[in-house]
């Protein structure tokens, strides 16, 4: 695998048309699918984790998530696709 597909995939939480998505807490509800509990925490799996880029929730896919679950991983870009959310690598992000 090159380096060009490490990198995570960035999944922006303003649609296509440039408006904010809704709920506001969709990225953390997202990467709770993957995430645990300790010590009264929340503890986000480094395959899936909210961000903030430009001031806009964001979620952090990494792409090794398709080989240790396709099927989320697959839903999770269906879901984007689905509500016009903007995607891209980590190396794309000032385009």
């Amino acid at each position: 695998m090159s380096d060009k597909d490490d990198k995570k995939i960035i999944i922006e939480g303003v649609t296509e048309s440039g408006e904010k998505f809704r709920p506001s807490d969709w990225a953390e509800r997202m990467s709770g699918t993957l995430s645990t509990f300790r010590k009264h925490r929340i503890i986000y799996s480094p395959l899936l984790q909210p961000s903030v880029k430009d001031g806009n929730k964001c979620v952090m896919l990494d792409p090794a998530l398709k080989k240790s679950n396709p099927d989320l991983y697959n839903s999770i870009l269906k879901f984007a696709q689905k509500n016009h959310l903007k995607i891209c690598k980590e190396d794309e992000e000032d385009n």
